[in-house]
């Protein structure tokens, strides 16, 4: 009784070391592979192999270590074996361009170029910047009918209680970026809103198009403080809307 007593208290002291080894491995697993990750998150640098321009942006081949990674920043210029550093940024796959006539398997869309070059990088690009009307030039539109209207104004008053909801608004297109990560960016105006507050201009995506000018009635998906990442951040967007012109 006595031996079997001892042997089991032995089996027991081993089957606990191996499942705290286990744990242990698992642990130091876990933390490196955080690491790499956090690692391959805070630097994205290397050479320049190729570049294009296309719809605002600077498509760039970059190479770092035999690893080829494509970076697309608001347009700026690079030249072929240059050492380029950029912002962390969002990965796509699967990205296709329009406007190139090609599909990334992977690509980032990071906020801009950090370094000595970041000066040059355009951060405050088309697609997110509000953009400024001149005051001689007064925007004037009436309010969509239906009772999921709203004008601009409205939109941001009541942005909590509309949050992921599907509104209306009529206005006139005074910025127009397209194929921008997929999408059109459009900036409407109805004269509603506090212009020093922003409040005046709604952001809307869509896959349609529409020129800067015109008037129509989008109706899409209103999302508060919507946060892309890399410096794109909205306290209301409407998302993939439809237009009637």
């Amino acid at each position: 009784m006595k031996r079997f007593c001892v042997l089991f208290i032995l089996m027991s002291v081993l089957a606990l070391t191996v499942s705290l080894n286990g744990t242990y491995a698992g642990s130091q697993k876990s933390s490196t592979e955080s690491t790499q990750a956090n690692q391959d998150m805070s630097s994205l640098s290397g050479k320049v192999l190729e570049s294009m321009d296309s719809g605002g942006y600077t498509y760039i081949n970059i190479e770092n270590s035999g690893k080829k990674t494509w970076v697309a920043v608001p347009k700026i210029k690079v030249t072929v074996g240059q050492d380029i550093s950029f912002q962390p940024g969002m990965v796509m796959t699967n990205f296709q361009s329009k406007t190139l006539n090609r599909t990334f398997e992977s690509i980032v869309f990071s906020g801009g170029v950090t370094g000595p070059q970041g000066k040059e990088s355009v951060s405050n690009s088309a697609d997110h910047t509000p953009p400024k009307v001149s005051t001689d030039k007064a925007i004037k539109v009436e309010k969509a009918s239906g009772s999921d209207a709203y004008i601009v104004a409205e939109l941001y008053e009541k942005s909590a209680a509309l949050d992921k909801k599907n509104v209306v608004v009529r206005g006139q297109v005074v910025k127009f970026s397209p194929n921008i990560m997929g999408k059109n960016w459009i900036h409407i105006q109805d004269g509603s809103g506090d212009p020093s507050r922003g409040t005046n201009d709604i952001l809307v995506t869509s896959q349609e198009t529409a020129n800067a000018g015109d008037i129509i009635t989008v109706k899409g998906t209103l999302y508060k403080d919507k946060d892309f990442g890399s410096g794109y951040k909205y306290a209301v967007i409407l998302e993939d809307a439809r237009i009637k012109k």
